[in-house]
């Protein structure tokens, strides 16, 4: 089996939900999970309500625009992931996972990946910046040889790019590392949570790179929101089905200062031990983001298997509880082998509501070559009343 298959193929079971190898951690407390009919009223009041959600035109046209440029063969034709983050100076940092770099054929297809005898170059983290309209590519390595701007530490291991912070200037990206541990298709496994800061001017490569807490089996990536002097770092406990919701903070800026956990009983620890499941039914990677007086997470929907469903909850603070589920969007890619997932929003893009992406994937992975629309993100934004 090829890097790209080998890398690839375990991410797209992760993120819908079915079960490879288990995270070689200690589980966090059996806490109970707070329940919607407990705090539903308490959080109403500050429930924005979904009024409906419509294709993002600019940021569709934009990506699939430059997928499709081949004026260079070391860029971007299609990636998941997909976070983002405002620099300085206002232009915009898209960060993605798993990235095709090359050519697109005038049919819509690409070739396949180079270690499978083509010419498109596959990689598990990648930057785009967009500046006054126009993307371009950040990579390591050369433009004959492209490399990750995240790169691993050896052939056994890889980073999926998690959210970002802009910390004193300084760029941080949150990353999971994944290790292999045997020849089989599914030997890899969950590693550790780090953080890799990067300068602005200069974001090929990450000036240092830290550990962050991973000692019971959470991903502290899924998203992250700065408010009230607090940066607020959302993780997942992925057991398959179900998945977790699990909150941290950090005083000020950077994700290098103290972590606190969110208790079960709403309170904060120093422990990581003491992180609770807040609620289940999110996905590897969600948001929380501040709409008008109250919060809304942004999730695809796993509490149905393989759902095409984005869902929206509510509360009155970062922390939640977040409560009342309301229907987003019905992904139409999703038929077939096709399928979605890691709905999430990015509220600092200008748009006329709440812009939010979604990517695409295929359990076939000569899709991929077939039609470069299969494995690029998807835009929307969502307004509410």
């Amino acid at each position: 089996m090829t890097r790209f298959r080998t890398a690839l193929a375990p991410l797209a079971i992760a993120l819908i939900g079915l079960a490879a190898q288990p995270v070689q951690a200690a589980p966090p407390k059996p806490v109970p999970v707070v329940q919607e009919r407990q705090v539903a009223s308490a959080a109403s009041a500050c429930a924005p309500t979904v009024r409906g959600a419509t294709t993002n035109a600019r940021l569709t046209s934009l990506f699939t625009n430059y997928g499709n440029d081949n004026s260079r063969l070391d860029d971007w034709t299609g990636a998941d992931g997909t976070y983002s983050l405002k620099l300085p100076g206002g232009k915009e940092l898209w960060v993605f996972s798993d990235t095709f770099l090359g050519r697109v054929n005038p049919d819509g297809s690409r070739p396949p990946v180079v270690e499978e005898g083509g010419t498109t170059v596959f990689l598990n983290n990648s930057f785009a910046v967009e500046r006054d309209g126009r993307l371009a590519t950040i990579h390591d390595g050369t433009p004959a040889k492209p490399t990750a701007v995240m790169p691993p530490r050896d052939d056994k291991h890889w980073f999926w790019a998690g959210d970002a912070t802009l910390a004193g200037g300084v760029v941080e990206v949150t990353y999971q590392e994944y290790e292999r541990f045997g020849t089989g298709a599914w030997d890899w496994r969950w590693h550790r949570n780090v953080v890799a800061r990067f300068a602005p001017g200069r974001l090929n490569r990450p000036i240092s790179v830290h550990d962050l807490p991973s000692g019971h089996g959470v991903a502290w990536a899924s998203g992250i929101l700065k408010d009230g002097g607090h940066t607020y770092v959302y993780g997942v406990e992925d057991l398959g089905s179900p998945k977790y919701m699990h909150v941290a903070r950090v005083k000020g800026q950077s994700l290098l200062g103290q972590w606190e956990f969110l208790k079960a009983d709403g309170t904060w620890s120093a422990s990581e031990a003491d992180s609770a499941r807040i609620m289940s039914g999110v996905a590897n990677e969600y948001s929380v983001s501040r709409v008008g007086d109250g919060y809304v997470l942004i999730t695809h929907d796993t509490t149905e298997a393989l759902s095409p469903n984005i869902v929206a909850y509510s509360a009155c603070s970062p922390a939640g509880p977040f409560t009342g589920k309301q229907h987003v969007y019905t992904t139409p890619e999703t038929s077939g082998n096709v399928f979605t997932y890691n709905a999430h929003a990015h509220p600092e893009v200008d748009g006329p509501g709440l812009v939010v992406s979604y990517n695409v994937n295929s359990f076939v992975n000569t899709d991929h070559y077939r039609d470069v629309t299969i494995y690029r993100p998807r835009f929307l934004d969502v307004t509410f009343g």
